[in-house]
Parts: C-alpha cells; sequence; structure tokens
C-alpha cells in the first residue's frame, strides 16, 4: 500500500476550527486549562489554543505533556528520548482537556494521564484527538472530541505532517506499517 492521504492541508484546518469551536461550546472558561501531549499533540494544542484565543479573547492555560517515564513501555531496550513538560499552572480541581493528533491503543493517553496526576487531581479529563483510531484500542479510553475517525487494519500507520515551513504541507495520511 502507498501513502493515501486521509486529510489534506485545508481539511485540517476545517478540522481545527470545527473542534475549536466544540470546545467553546463545552467549557467553562474559568477553570480550564488545555495540554497537547509530546511530541505531536502539541503541535496540535499549539493551533487549537490559539484558535480559541482568536475566536474567545481569552487566553486559556496551556502546557506541555511529555509521557516517557510513565509509559508502560520505556523499559524495552529502546533508548529514551524525553520531551519537556510545561506546565505552570495548577492543575487541581480544573477541566483537563488533553490534546493528541492520534488515539491508537490508548497506551499514550493512560501514559500521559499518569504524568498528569504528578501535577494534581484535575476535576475531570477530556480528550481531544485530530484523529481516532478506533478498532485498534487496547484500553477503554475514548476520545470527547474527535476530528476523523478511521478504521484501519494493525498493519498501517496513521501519521499527521505538520507543515513546518512554507515548503511543507499539513496533511494525515495512510501509511504502511514495517511491523507488517
Amino acid at each position: 500500500m502507498s501513502d493515501a492521504i486521509i486529510l489534506n492541508g485545508k481539511q485540517i484546518q476545517l478540522t481545527i476550527e470545527r473542534l475549536s469551536r466544540e470546545v467553546i461550546e463545552s467549557i467553562n472558561f474559568e477553570n480550564t486549562v488545555l495540554i497537547g501531549v509530546q511530541p505531536r499533540g502539541v503541535l496540535l494544542a499549539e493551533r487549537i489554543h490559539q484558535r480559541i484565543k482568536e475566536l474567545t479573547q481569552i487566553n486559556i492555560p496551556f502546557g506541555k505533556i511529555d509521557t516517557t517515564f510513565h509509559r508502560d513501555d520505556f523499559r524495552r531496550g529502546k533508548s529514551l528520548n524525553a520531551k519537556v513538560t510545561e506546565i505552570d499552572f495548577h492543575i487541581e480541581e480544573k477541566n483537563v482537556i488533553l490534546v493528541d493528533d492520534v488515539l491508537f491503543t490508548g497506551r499514550t493517553i493512560r501514559a500521559a494521564m499518569d504524568a498528569l496526576l504528578s501535577f494534581g487531581r484535575p476535576l475531570k479529563i477530556e480528550l481531544l484527538v485530530l484523529i481516532d483510531r478506533r478498532f485498534n484500542r487496547e484500553l477503554p479510553i475514548q476520545p470527547d472530541f474527535v476530528g476523523r475517525v478511521v478504521d484501519t487494519i494493525e498493519k498501517v500507520d496513521v501519521e499527521v505532517h505538520w507543515a513546518i515551513n512554507t515548503t511543507d504541507a499539513d496533511e494525515v495520511v495512510f501509511v504502511k506499517s514495517n511491523n507488517g
């Protein structure tokens, strides 16, 4: 299978717009924080955060969380490359919107929730994802805000490519897995 585009740049922008408006409609701005999961969830979270700020003129607290040392597979012989966790606000008794690019098995989100508990006990955690691979879940984790649901087999990866410079383009693609 060659790479197949699931969402192109324009579709991603429309999806980010819709997700931002869904968040605005459902949150209490006084008690909500937005946290992106390192590394790729942060890129989506930054765009959602910026769009919410543009639409409401409200700057809700924004942070980044790394899951490296909270994963259940981090000791399996791979070299570790931890990212930065930046949460410079309290999450105790706050509504946390956790943001990631692709929800696959649920293990990264479980690790992110474990990492969050190091900072306090949130009142509520909601999950926002760009892509939900719903048939591949290993843990009972479901998103509250979803950009697109895709049905895939395990031998196919879903990758989100974010435009870093003007020669790149945002896109979400199916890619044949190296494992299959």
